[in-house]
């Protein structure tokens, strides 16, 4: 396996396995456009980097001029946490940059484990691989950003528990009967189980309560043998479609009678669910997308020296119209304030530049705070006309009710950054 130097390559690349090798890096381009566009704007006194409070002296390469890839991990590990929201484009985003880091560091771990187990377990390098990567979000989660350790010493041993606690579970699981997996399986697993699976609400409950019924009765015939145990008996089946049919009337919807046969069905799909669940398939980028498309989805990745110029110019054109936008509402709000009166104008700088309190204000103009407030609403409503008429006949937006609210919800941030400028106010 080809090791990573370069920044890019380290966080916008992926492995490419053939035949349970490592076979070359597939570059993500829209990661690789993010890293690139991010140490173009960044440097080691960059005060994003500062507010994380993570920088130490071993984050220096040999030049003061550049970063090094734990820095650069550190400062996407902290844009990671602070997201509220896992799905959002920004957490999505430095989770992508941060899986793509880590890549080598799985890679290792799942090499060795799969050395020490060779011939005792019936798993691949890529199995225990997959399994370890997809794990990203928990081993970033469990570690504490100050720790002084870097992310990849603390993922090499979270990969490797991850694996382990994976072959373990596997190896016990594998060697249950099916009956013997429904006593060992919580509630709260199978419930989530069958959710994955797709069941709804319905069918879920009817399966649950199928399973209780199960676990009650057989429960107590059952032997240290437990992992080898048989099928229920005739007339333990029976009793089970008994106890379902006089407690299915407390679910929110009953159902008809359940027969023995049909309990036994509903059982082993709550098996063929749970198995599924807890070791789902790891498919492989080589395989084709769907029988009418012959493609593969490894296809969707490019070599690292490919570009998407027609995606790069569309980006950057958008960049583009959107810092124009934003000049030209600067302007537009910068010449509306100028036409209000000396005293809103005033009542604006103090408020907005100085970031003063309305009773801050009335003290230091000694007038009622109350007509403070009522002077900051009336200039904030001119200004707010100024913008809705501004941006209807230039940007051709429609001033709805939402439209408004929107503006107005957003003025304020745009006249703290106008009045904190450096530019004069009338």
């Amino acid at each position: 396996m080809r090791q990573r130097h370069d920044l890019t390559e380290m966080f916008s690349t992926f492995l490419q396995f053939e035949a349970e090798r490592a076979k070359d890096w597939v570059t993500d381009l829209r990661l690789r456009r993010n890293v690139q566009a991010y140490l173009k704007t960044t440097s080691l006194q960059d005060t994003s980097l500062k507010d994380t409070s993570l920088k130490t002296t071993s984050l220096k390469t040999d030049s003061d001029d550049s970063l090094s890839d734990f820095s650069l991990a550190n400062y996407w590990h902290h844009r990671w946490r602070q997201e509220l929201q896992p799905s959002s484009p920004t957490a999505l985003t430095a989770l992508g940059h941060l899986s793509a880091y880590l890549q080598e560091t799985c890679y290792w771990s799942a090499y060795h484990l799969t050395r020490q187990t060779q011939g005792l377990l019936h798993h691949q390098l890529s199995d225990c691989f997959q399994i370890a990567i997809a794990e990203v979000p928990k081993v970033l989660q469990g570690r504490d950003p100050h720790h002084p350790g870097t992310l990849k010493t603390y993922a090499g041993h979270a990969f490797g528990n991850i694996i382990r606690d994976f072959l373990r579970q596997r190896r016990e699981y594998d060697l249950c009967s099916d009956w013997g997996l429904l006593l060992k399986l919580s509630r709260k697993r199978l419930k989530e189980a069958l959710e994955a699976s797709g069941m709804n609400q319905e069918t879920l409950d009817q399966r649950i309560l199928a399973w209780s019924c199960f676990e009650t009765l057989y429960l107590p015939t059952k032997t240290p043998g437990l992992r080898k145990l048989a099928a229920p008996d005739r007339q333990t089946w029976s009793a089970i479609a008994t106890l379902y049919n006089r407690q299915r009337h407390q679910l929110a919807t009953p159902g008809q009678d359940g027969s023995p046969e049909l309990l036994e069905r509903w059982l082993g799909q709550c098996v063929k669910a749970t198995r599924a669940y807890l070791y789902p398939a790891v498919s492989s980028l080589n395989r084709p997308k769907s029988e009418d498309n012959t493609s593969e989805w490894q296809d969707q990745l490019v070599d690292e020296q490919s570009t998407d110029l027609l995606h790069e110019w569309i980006t950057q054109e958008e960049i583009a119209d959107r810092q124009t936008q934003q000049q030209q509402l600067q302007s537009q709000l910068m010449n509306a304030i100028a036409t209000l009166e000396p005293n809103l104008q005033q009542l604006l700088t103090l408020y907005y530049q100085r970031q003063l309190t309305q009773q801050q204000i009335a003290q230091e103009l000694g007038i009622p705070q109350y007509t403070v407030s009522r002077k900051l609403s009336k200039a904030r409503e001119k200004l707010l006309l100024s913008l809705t008429q501004w941006m209807q006949a230039s940007l051709h937006i429609t001033p709805t009710s939402d439209v408004l609210k929107e503006i107005s919800a957003l003025l304020d941030e745009w006249l703290a950054a106008v009045l904190s400028a450096p530019v004069p106010i009338p």
